[in-house]
């Protein structure tokens, strides 16, 4: 038991809990009904915590909020995000876990192996990413996506960092924050329509914000 509270150290714990409380007031504030955002956002701020550790379970939750965040996306006819998340980031999720849970460091199966990328393997990422991009990219502009450019861009930043999460890159991190800022851009300009989605907003600088403290 005493292993299990000390798994985090205080400072993890204080920025967790302050994360939590921060989303919880942008809920109170800025969304009457939708729980799903609350819900999806305390799930993806503990995903980050368990990530940055190596910990197998933080792309479980990452599974999780993937389907909420799928749903509330549609909600706004982000239909990028919602492919991106339901089609790309999930499936890669389960891959991530799954390589996670295979690879643990020295025996120690919550905490998983660091990957080594070669030079031709970041070289066929790249390709691989504009090929999704391109195809992707008509396929926002048949739904007639809202903000097509960053939905765009958040699907080339969202798939490199599931590629490099699936490996078991520690620059995965780096790829997410760059994801991060697309997708706060692109909540602001749904939130201006509807500040429901502010939620949504807060939720993804709390994203980013721990990328520079826990990765």
């Amino acid at each position: 038991m005493k292993k299990r509270t000390l798994y985090f150290n205080k400072i993890e714990l204080f920025l967790w809990i302050i994360s939590i409380f921060l989303n919880i007031i942008s809920f109170l504030l800025f969304n009457n009904n939708s729980f799903i955002s609350l819900i999806a956002s305390i799930i993806g701020v503990t995903s980050l915590i368990f990530n940055a550790k190596g910990n197998p379970i933080g792309q479980f939750l990452m599974i999780i909020f993937s389907i909420l965040y799928g749903i509330i996306s549609y909600t706004f006819s982000y239909f990028g995000e919602m492919i991106t998340y339901l089609g790309m980031t999930l499936p890669m999720a389960i891959l991530a876990l799954v390589s996670w849970i295979k690879n643990p460091y020295n025996g120690n199966i919550s905490e998983v192996k660091v990957n080594t990328l070669k030079y031709k393997e970041i070289l066929f990422m790249f390709a691989l990413s504009i090929i999704v991009t391109i195809m992707f990219y008509f396929v926002l502009l048949y739904f007639n996506t809202p903000n097509l450019l960053f939905s765009t861009l958040s699907i080339t930043s969202s798939f490199i960092a599931a590629y490099l999460t699936a490996r078991r890159s520690p620059y995965f991190a780096v790829a997410y924050a760059i994801n991060d800022i697309i997708l706060i851009i692109l909540w602001i300009l749904a939130s201006i329509k509807d500040n429901s989605y502010l939620c949504i907003v807060v939720c993804f600088i709390v994203f980013f914000i721990h990328k520079f403290i826990f990765f």
